[in-house]
């Protein structure tokens, strides 16, 4: 009897396969004509601003939303697949569920608190 875990092995490496292959073909075939425009940073078609010498700093609170939206996605991900199969799951499942709801939320009063969501 076969491993039932081969084909997920197999997906797994054609997938790595398929990243590498793409980043070696890109880095071999791609233009190599670097000029200045190219080493500014992008800061969405606007002209960009002066920053310091060696890069300066950015502030924090990007990273602040991109990790919240990263937290929100997560949770999304185990909420529908919670939702679809409530029935089946019982009450512990619901007691886990609002266990990591609590955890999320509890997070995001944090953050909220501390001020990460206001622009300035």
């Amino acid at each position: 009897m076969s491993n039932p875990y081969v084909p997920l092995f197999i997906l797994l490496a054609l997938g790595f396969g398929f990243a590498a292959l793409s980043v070696g073909t890109s880095l071999v075939v791609g233009p190599k004509r670097y000029n200045r425009a190219k080493a500014e940073a992008y800061e969405c078609g606007i002209q960009p601003s002066p920053r310091a010498e060696g890069g300066g700093r950015v502030p924090i609170k990007y990273f602040l939303t991109a990790m919240l939206f990263i937290i929100f996605d997560i949770e999304s991900i185990f909420l529908f697949p919670f939702a679809v199969a409530f029935d089946q799951l019982g009450l512990f499942a619901l007691v886990e569920m609002v266990l990591f709801i609590i955890t999320v939320f509890v997070a995001y009063a944090y953050v909220w608190k501390r001020g990460g969501l206001e622009w300035d």
